[in-house]
């Protein structure tokens, strides 16, 4: 039986290539090489031969482990489509979607799923700090509109940490979201498969080198406590699995995303954070470690990705 002819995209040119790479090489390493024949790229220095090669219907499929802007956000789904070659994730519109985290939170609400106040801030438009503090009340979640890892993300707790953050997040993107911060448990909910797609085990995040999810306690070994499955209440879980697929139907999303929330101290309310559409697969991601404990170790959760993709 021929093998099945693989095109794997990790690294590019956004602020998350270091993590895309780190997804690109836990991926190849856990790809059965009797199945598949992988071809590798770095859009950011192969990008031209990735496109020839792809004209002349090399691959059978694409396999994108990019995250972040030219990877994630549906320029390259786009082109894919117009090209007509089969890729792995969301389609175009649901990944430009996504990635902007305000307009997901707008989708999303219109299915009734809770999320954090907010207000939406762009460059060169005039904005007041006052006015912010005023209706969010601090401490606020600064977040670059469309990246992430929590690259350019902060917690401001002053009105001085809140121009700082903000001016920090627009190095990254032309639009900043700013958040009610929400003390509670962090948990996420991978969702996998189309028709009908099903939400994996419920994992729980606690942070261990700093006091939230940032960069640091996502990528460093130890960096952070993941519980999976997460022992929260039967309710709890089955409404976050709930909610999770809700937000990956409402948004359109294929293949495999997942769906992070807040689940408030004291109460038994989930909000809504965001939808990652290939989230990361590095040594200490959250997804391989849920598709673990719903029985499917790492290379089997690849394959079965694959066969649904194809």
């Amino acid at each position: 039986m021929p093998k099945i002819k693989i095109a794997l995209l990790s690294g590019g040119r956004g602020g998350e290539r270091e993590i895309s790479l780190k997804t690109g090489e836990q991926i190849y390493k856990a790809l059965d090489k009797e199945k598949y024949q992988i071809f590798k790229f770095d859009p950011k220095n192969n990008l031209g031969k990735f496109f020839s090669d792809a004209l002349k219907k090399k691959f059978d499929l694409i396999f994108p482990a990019l995250h972040g802007p030219f990877g994630e956000d549906g320029k390259l789904q786009g082109l894919l489509d117009i090209l007509g070659i089969p890729y792995l994730f969301s389609g175009c519109l649901a990944s430009a979607l996504a990635m902007n985290k305000y307009k997901t939170k707008v989708i999303a609400g219109k299915e009734g799923i809770l999320m954090a106040p907010d207000i939406l801030i762009r460059k060169n438009e005039k904005y007041s700090l006052d006015k912010i503090i005023k209706k969010l009340s601090l401490p606020i979640v600064v977040k670059p509109s469309e990246l992430g890892s929590s690259v350019g993300m902060s917690i401001a707790k002053t009105k001085k940490e809140l121009e700082e953050g903000i001016r920090t997040a627009f190095r990254y993107d032309r639009e900043v979201l700013l958040e009610k911060f929400i003390k509670g448990r962090e948990l996420t909910v991978p969702v996998m498969g189309n028709n009908p797609p099903r939400a994996l085990p419920v994992i729980e995040i606690i942070p261990k080198v700093s006091t939230w999810f940032d960069y640091r306690a996502k990528y460093e070994v130890g960096g952070s406590e993941e519980v999976c499955p997460a022992k929260i209440p039967a309710r709890i879980r089955a409404e976050a699995q709930s909610q999770a697929l809700a937000a990956y139907k409402a948004i359109g999303c294929k293949d495999l995303a997942r769906v992070d929330f807040i689940w408030q101290k004291g109460s038994d309310k989930l909000c809504f954070l965001e939808i990652n559409t290939i989230p990361g697969m590095t040594a200490t991601s959250l997804v391989p470690q849920a598709a673990k404990a719903a029985g499917l170790p790492f290379s089997k959760f690849l394959d079965k990705l694959i066969s649904q993709a194809l």
